[in-house]
C-alpha cells in the first residue's frame, strides 16, 4: 500500500448505520482517529436521525435521507469550526444515529401494592400492570438530557425510570379518577387514557413521546378477593331461606338414598319429611279453601325481616324470631347497625320501635354470689 493509500484510508466518506438490534435507540459512529472527508456521503434511514456534536455541542440534525456533506448543509458546524467562506479539507465530528422507531411491549408494574380510598370499600390496596410504547421524538434534546455522549444507548438504560414515572403518576390518576375498584375492569381504556395524559409532558421533556399506555390487569390483595367471592355468592343464591329448603330437602333425599344412613340419618329424613309435608299440606289447603268457597282470602302481613351490618359486611334478612335469640345471645345489641325495607338508611336497633321490645326482654345479668 503506498503512501497516498493510507492517508486516503484515514478519511471516512461513507458514514450510515445499520440497525441490528431491537433494543439500541442511540448509536455513535466509530470515527475513533479518522477524520470525516469533506464531500463524504451520510446515509440516513427511516426512523433515524444523525445528530453531528462538535466539541461537546450539538450541532447539525439530518432527517432521513443521503446527503453530500459540505459546508451548505451544515450550517450550525460551518459555524462552530468558524468556516466562514467555505472549507473543503477533512474535519472531526462526533456523529450520533438515533433510532426514531416505536419500542414496544416495554413492561411496568407495582412493586408493591398502592394505597387508594375508594368511595365503596374505603382504603383498598392495589396492584397493576400493564405495557406502554415509546419513541424519541426530539433526538437533540434526548441526547442532551439524557443520554449524553453515551456510544450506544440501549432501551434498558432508560426503561427503569420510564417505569417508575408510569407506575407513580399512573396510580395517582387512578386516583384521581374517582373510578370505583369494581369498575375499573370495564374501564381500561378510559383509565389508560387519564394516566397517558398525565404522564405524558415527562416523557415529553426527555424528547420522548408516549405513543401507548395500556392496562392488563387491576387486582385487589387475595384476601379481600375471596370476600369479594363470598359476596358474589350470596347475591347469587338470593332467597337464602328458598335455598336453605333446598339445601334440606337435598339432605333428605340422600338420606333416603343411604340404607346405611342409621336411626338418626332415618330420624333426620322423617322429621324433614313431615316438616315439609306439613308445609304442603298447608299449602294445599288454603288452595282448596280458596278455590272451594270462592272468597278473596287478604294475603298475611308481611313479615318482618332486617338486615344487620357485621364488620362492614351485610348479612341477612333475620325474622323476629331470629332476632330475638339473636338479641339473647348477644349478637345482636342496642348499637348494632341495621335495615329493613323501607328505610332511608341504616340505624342502630334502639331506634326501630320494634326491636326495642326484644332488648326489654333480654335478663340482666345474674348476680354474683
Amino acid at each position: 500500500m503506498g503512501l497516498w493509500d493510507k492517508i486516503k484510508g484515514e478519511f471516512i466518506d461513507i458514514i450510515d448505520w445499520t440497525d441490528s438490534s431491537n433494543d439500541t435507540i442511540i448509536y455513535k459512529f466509530p470515527r475513533y482517529q479518522n477524520e470525516i472527508k469533506m464531500g463524504a456521503q451520510l446515509t440516513v434511514r427511516e426512523s433515524q436521525v444523525a445528530v453531528f456534536m462538535n466539541e461537546g455541542k450539538i450541532a447539525d440534525v439530518f432527517q432521513p435521507g443521503m446527503y453530500t456533506l459540505s459546508t451548505q448543509n451544515m450550517p450550525i458546524l460551518s459555524t462552530l469550526k468558524g468556516w466562514k467562506f467555505g472549507f473543503n479539507s477533512p474535519f472531526k465530528a462526533d456523529v450520533f444515529f438515533v433510532s426514531t422507531k416505536q419500542f414496544t411491549n416495554q413492561k411496568w408494574g407495582t412493586k408493591n401494592p398502592i394505597m387508594l380510598r375508594d368511595a365503596e370499600f374505603g382504603p383498598v390496596r392495589l396492584r397493576a400492570f400493564g405495557s406502554y410504547a415509546f419513541r424519541v421524538s426530539d433526538a437533540a434534546l434526548f441526547l442532551k438530557e439524557i443520554a449524553g455522549t453515551d456510544s450506544e444507548f440501549t432501551v434498558e438504560e432508560i426503561n427503569e425510570q420510564l417505569r417508575n414515572i408510569a407506575v407513580s403518576r399512573g396510580m395517582d390518576a387512578v386516583a384521581e379518577s374517582k373510578i370505583p375498584v369494581l369498575d375499573l375492569a370495564s374501564n381500561y381504556d378510559e383509565v389508560s387514557k387519564f394516566i397517558t395524559d398525565k404522564i405524558k409532558p415527562e416523557f415529553n421533556e426527555m424528547g420522548l413521546n408516549l405513543t401507548k399506555f395500556l392496562i392488563e390487569n387491576v387486582s385487589l390483595p387475595p384476601e379481600v378477593e375471596a370476600a369479594l367471592d363470598k359476596r358474589s355468592s350470596m347475591g347469587i343464591i338470593g332467597n337464602l331461606g328458598a335455598y336453605t329448603q333446598f339445601q334440606a330437602a337435598n339432605a333428605m333425599q340422600d338420606a333416603a338414598n343411604n340404607p346405611n344412613g342409621g336411626m338418626m340419618g332415618a330420624g333426620l329424613g322423617a322429621g324433614m319429611g313431615m316438616g315439609m309435608m306439613g308445609q304442603m299440606g298447608n299449602a294445599f289447603q288454603n288452595n282448596q279453601f280458596n278455590g272451594a268457597t270462592g272468597n278473596n282470602v287478604p294475603p298475611p302481613p308481611p313479615v318482618v325481616q332486617y338486615y344487620i351490618a357485621v364488620n362492614g359486611a351485610q348479612t341477612g334478612p333475620f325474622n323476629m324470631q331470629q332476632l330475638q335469640a339473636m338479641a339473647a345471645s348477644g349478637q345482636l345489641t342496642k348499637q348494632s347497625v341495621v335495615w329493613k325495607q323501607g328505610m332511608s338508611g341504616w340505624l342502630a336497633a334502639d331506634t326501630q320501635a320494634d326491636l326495642q321490645a326484644l332488648f326489654n326482654a333480654v335478663p340482666p345479668p345474674p348476680p354474683i354470689p
